[in-house]
């Protein structure tokens, strides 16, 4: 008689944002059962091509009774939280929406588990954006930093992420705080520098518009992991990880927001002028963020794969077939 081993099942809240996404594609090939959290008003281009094999539930991390029906209903085996409102820019706009939805939304999911019973393991995407700050001699930044946030969004992430050590020290929940640091690839949202270049460059080649990239602070440095490398460290983080602590994920090699742009550029066969766009400033910027991630190495054995110039050249061939 043949053993049926039963499917591992997940449910990703953000399931149709760009991290969501790729999270899905790498359960389905690990052989996981993916459920989805949606808002009916989401926008799901980026899971088209698997939308058939993950099961949607109607759901809204500020509907507190949404949450409880869908987790009574799903009883996951992890739980991958990713849905935030995630673009610094906007919560300079709307710091309260901002705030509401990372901060209220992680509580509503927490109570939801709490109220379940179940004892599960949840990640929660916590942001390199915590640590603000930095001081010259804090480099790289292990999770011992000081966090200083410099945004509202950085300071909403930093509650949900005590919001995890709260829980898990209060409740015994079992939540697994991941301090991603930037994480690009194909779908990676136009509102982030270089996505917003590479769809500059994939327009201008296409002769959709002026060949002008128009550009914000290009003196920032940034650690960049290819998303493919950071949804296998989320999926690592349930099976090794320890809960209650946080994780830094992050490469340690720095880039220049101004050498990203070059490389892009360089992938690219038409003449482009760079202008300045005081639109694309902000109030305060965090200057440099390099990150230190040897304590989730050591526990996990995970180190990123994907190079940083094929990040960049699929970035932009997306664009290219979008545009």
């Amino acid at each position: 008689m043949e053993m049926t081993v039963l499917k591992k099942k997940a449910l990703i809240t953000g399931i149709t944002g760009f991290a969501g996404s790729h999270l899905a594609e790498l359960l389905l090939q690990e052989q996981v059962e993916v459920h989805g959290i949606q808002r009916w008003r989401s926008k799901s281009d980026n899971i088209n091509q698997i939308r058939d094999k993950i099961t949607f539930h109607e759901a809204d991390l500020l509907d507190a009774h949404s949450l409880y029906k869908v987790i009574d209903e799903v009883k996951p085996n992890y739980i991958f939280h990713l849905a935030a409102q995630s673009y610094v820019q906007s919560s300079w706009a709307s710091p309260s929406n901002t705030l509401e939805v990372n901060i209220i939304g992680t509580v509503h999911l927490f109570e939801a588990v709490r109220n379940s019973n179940l004892e599960i393991p949840i990640q929660i995407a916590c942001s390199s954006e915590e640590y603000g700050k930095v001081l010259k001699d804090e480099l790289p930044i292990n999770e011992n930093n000081p966090l200083r946030p410099l945004s509202p969004y950085a300071v909403s992430k930093l509650a949900m992420d005590y919001l995890g050590y709260q829980y898990y020290e209060s409740y015994g929940l079992k939540v697994i705080r991941t301090r991603g640091f930037n994480h690009t690839g194909p779908r990676r949202g136009d509102v982030f520098s270089e996505s917003t270049f590479a769809k500059q460059i994939a327009e201008i080649e296409k002769g959709l518009h002026e060949p002008i990239v128009y550009v914000g602070n290009l003196d920032a440095v940034r650690d960049y992991t290819d998303v493919r490398d950071m949804v296998k460290a989320y999926y690592i983080a349930v099976k090794k990880c320890e809960p209650g602590e946080a994780y830094n994920i992050a490469t340690g090699a720095g880039w220049k927001i101004k050498d990203v742009l070059n490389l892009l550029l360089s992938l690219s066969k038409v003449k482009i002028k760079i202008v300045p766009d005081k639109d694309r400033m902000r109030p305060s910027d965090v200057e440099v963020l390099i990150g230190d991630s040897s304590k989730f190495r050591k526990k996990t054995g995970w180190k990123p794969e994907i190079p940083f110039e094929k990040t960049m050249e699929d970035l932009l061939n997306y664009w290219r077939e979008k545009v």
